[in-house]
């Protein structure tokens, strides 16, 4: 993963507290991370910003979920990010 996790979570938590600025913001600055472009897709669809969300699901290689909300989609991206955190490979000295 091209950026910590810790910075694509704090973009899913500013967007779980409504704080799309926030969370915009942070994505943005990690543009080209599929992650962060998956994330950005989505805060797009929360905006009402269709156009441009399938822009972003395009970059990160996703596809648009009509049927999912975005709420549910932001908590199934934590999902995965939680398992590419679980399947990082242990740093020297943590055994």
């Amino acid at each position: 993963m091209a950026i910590p996790v810790t910075v694509l979570t704090q973009a899913l938590r500013r967007a779980g507290e409504g704080d799309w600025h926030g969370a915009h913001e942070i994505v943005q600055q990690h543009e080209g991370d599929a992650y962060a472009d998956w994330i950005h897709a989505v805060l797009h669809r929360i905006e009402g910003d269709l156009g441009n969300a399938r822009y972003w699901y395009r970059r990160s290689g996703r596809a648009l979920v009509e049927n999912e909300s975005p709420q549910a989609e932001l908590a199934r991206i934590a999902g995965v990010l939680g398992d590419a955190q679980l399947s990082k490979p242990p740093r020297k000295g943590s055994t």
